[in-house]
């Protein structure tokens, strides 16, 4: 591994490398008697617990999804397939860009929070636990209510800049190698020089 400069660091560079999830966070705003929803990409969906379960997203401290979030404490994830890579683009833009996607997507407001679940691989429907503001981001954990789905489709990748998709599963999966006991392991390993 190379020395890396402590002046300027490369994160974004870095962090192309490193494959993410893709998925679609929707929130909403109650206004005037009527509710505004909006959906928003994002490739910032981390599990953080388990007991209790817990999720967490980072937005840009700026965002105007994020400040409908905090003043509802509520949301949904819709985790995208590799077939939803036109909907990921299509809600990657701005909030005006955005505003007619959201009017015309496949969803339906969640039984526990409200926000749009998606026809979508898997989703969660999420409470706010906690936010923190780190750098220019707020990291918002939340609790999850709700989950739906999880067919196993090939999900949806971000890497190197760009949307990628895995090849579908094949019929014939190859077993999993067997379980060997440490002990043996470590016995039938060659042993140093």
């Amino acid at each position: 591994m190379t020395a890396t400069s402590p002046v300027s660091p490369d994160l974004r560079g870095v962090m192309r490398d490193f494959a993410t999830g893709v998925c679609v966070a929707t929130t909403y705003a109650d206004r005037d008697g009527a509710r505004r929803h909006d959906a928003v990409t994002l490739n910032s969906l981390t599990s953080v617990s388990l007991h209790p379960p817990l999720v967490s997203l980072s937005l840009h401290r700026e965002s105007r999804f994020l400040g409908d979030l905090l003043e509802t404490k509520k949301w949904a994830v819709a985790i995208l397939d590799g077939e939803a890579e036109p909907l990921a683009r299509s809600l990657a833009r701005g909030r005006a860009e955005r505003a007619e996607v959201v009017d015309h997507l496949a969803a339906r407001p969640g039984s526990e929070t409200g926000a749009l679940l998606l026809d979508a691989m898997a989703g969660l429907e999420c409470v706010l636990r906690d936010s923190f503001e780190i750098g220019d981001h707020t990291m918002v954990i939340g609790e999850v209510v709700a989950t739906a789905g999880g067919d196993h489709r090939p999900p949806l990748l971000f890497l190197h800049g760009g949307f990628r998709q895995l090849p579908p599963a094949t019929d014939a999966v190859a077993a999993p190698p067997a379980a060997v006991p440490a002990a043996a392991a470590l016995a039938a390993a060659p042993k140093e020089s």
